[in-house]
């Protein structure tokens, strides 16, 4: 469903008539099959593979200029895995779970029965509109739900593509897409959903969680932050570099959990620098002009962080481009990595996150004040800690709150199924993927059955002196 011009439509109305269909599809059959729910995944990891290439060039589309291979690697690959998973472990995720009772309520017996939640809505965003469009839909589906999606509007040839997709490969009351700009993302966040995903920004999640709790529909919140990344004192700063780079390179920087500042000895400052230099004409030769280095999605954010830098500069601060040739192209929206050295707190791009290729550069001159920088700070998506002192390492892991870390490398737990993936805080509540979003729309209905030959009648009134008696002895063990 397209709603693109919201304003020849009842909007509220228009919306209803797709929940509703799923709501009745839902009630007619609300426990699907394993056989059903593998039908479905099936169809999406097909619906992903048969059409990855026209996804890439959609996606590049919209951005302006993103590369294949970058939408293959964290996209393609990352969407059917999720799926595979799914259909690996769902059929064993969905048995209900045997429990044990209290000893005093034997020979009763006890299980957690996971049950679908009903029609689920996944808000999804800009940044990587393939893989957080079907990560969450694939476990939803594995849970046996139904679910309607809205796509960014900021990547329109991807949301059509998407749209006509899903219209293809599942009926309408499976799952369906909606298009459409704020307005619709805002009525879409109003729709009594059994439970509603959202990924983006802090700003826009307190908005749909306020939308949603007129329904008091469940959320999770999939938010950003300023993740760090800490180097520390006596770690192979060559191998911290380059992984935090490739880290901040991937997407041009646009990624949710990319490395939003480092935290560096500052005795390695200059030589971190140098190293940053050094590594991103590796990765990136030919800077600007590489095909390979993913454009800034539009002219908002291009000025956006074109302002960031700009702000820097004005107030003195070190900023170092780091790539061969121009640093930025203003027409096609390309901007150059670039560090800002020992910025002031005070800077925007130390209050907000970068969400893009501007990389600060923080000094610490011991790691316990490093530490304590980031507690002092909204809690945020991931933590990244570059040390091969495990007794140091697992100090940090009991004194920090992140979303998820990553030890000596970026990125990678949220490429892990096994793990889950959620914020915390500013950054966002709740988890998925894997059996974590299985779970997340999935109700554990817990439930006790009672034996036919039982105890309770002792425990029923008038109660007798054994009564009394008993709970005594009961109380004491």
């Amino acid at each position: 469903m397209n709603l693109a011009d919201a304003s020849q439509v009842d909007l509220p109305q228009a919306l209803r008539l797709p929940f509703e269909r799923q709501r009745a599809a839902f009630a007619a059959d609300p426990y699907p099959a394993w056989p059903v729910r593998r039908d479905r995944l099936r169809r999406l990891h097909q619906l992903v593979l048969k059409n990855e290439h026209e996804f890439a060039r959609a996606i590049d589309a919209d951005f302006g200029g993103r590369p294949a291979l970058e939408t293959q690697i964290a996209e393609v690959f990352a969407s059917v895995q999720e799926i595979g998973h799914a259909l690996a472990q769902g059929e064993r995720w969905m048995r209900p779970r045997r429990v044990g009772v209290s000893k005093w309520f034997l020979p009763a017996r006890a299980q957690v029965l996971p049950q679908p939640l009903g029609v689920v809505g996944v808000l999804a965003p800009w940044n990587y509109p393939l893989y957080l469009s079907v990560a969450p839909l694939a476990v939803a589906l594995a849970a046996g739900n139904r679910v309607l999606v809205k796509p960014s509007e900021i990547t329109p040839q991807f949301s059509a593509l998407l749209a006509r997709l899903v219209a293809f490969w599942f009926a309408a009351e499976e799952v369906d897409v909606v298009q459409g700009g704020p307005e619709v993302a805002a009525e879409f966040s109003r729709l009594p959903f059994d439970h509603l995903i959202f990924t983006g920004s802090t700003a826009v999640g307190r908005k749909v969680m306020a939308a949603a709790a007129a329904n008091l529909t469940p959320v999770t919140l999939e938010l950003g932050g300023k993740s760090p990344a800490i180097v520390a004192p006596g770690y192979p700063l060559a191998h911290a570099v380059e992984r935090v780079l490739a880290g901040k390179l991937l997407n041009a920087g646009q990624t949710c959990i990319a490395p939003d500042y480092v935290l560096v000895s500052r005795a390695q400052m200059d030589e971190f620098v140098n190293q940053a230099r050094t590594q991103s004409r590796v990765m990136v030769p030919g800077g600007l002009a590489n095909a390979g280095y993913c454009s800034v999605v539009n002219a908002r954010q291009y000025a956006r962080l074109g302002g960031l830098l700009a702000q820097a500069r004005a107030q003195g601060a070190r900023v170092e481009a780091l790539f061969d040739g121009p640093a930025q192209d203003d027409v096609a929206h390309r901007l150059a990595l670039h560090l800002v050295v020992d910025p002031s707190c005070h800077l925007n791009l130390m209050q907000e996150e970068v969400f893009g290729p501007i990389l600060p550069l923080v000094p610490y001159d011991a790691v316990d004040e490093a530490i304590a920088f980031v507690n002092a700070r909204p809690r945020p998506l991931a933590l990244y800690w570059f040390d091969h002192d495990a007794a140091r390492t697992e100090a940090m892991l009991r004194a920090t709150h992140a979303g998820g870390v990553s030890v000596n490398d970026t990125l990678l737990h949220v490429a892990q199924d096994t793990l889950p993936f959620g914020g915390v805080g500013p950054s966002g509540m709740g988890h998925y993927h894997g059996l974590w979003g299985f779970e997340t729309f999935s109700k554990l209905k817990p439930v006790f059955h009672q034996a036919r030959f039982n105890g309770m009648k002792l425990f029923t009134p008038p109660y007798s002196p054994l009564t009394h008696k008993l709970l005594g002895l009961m109380k004491r063990f």
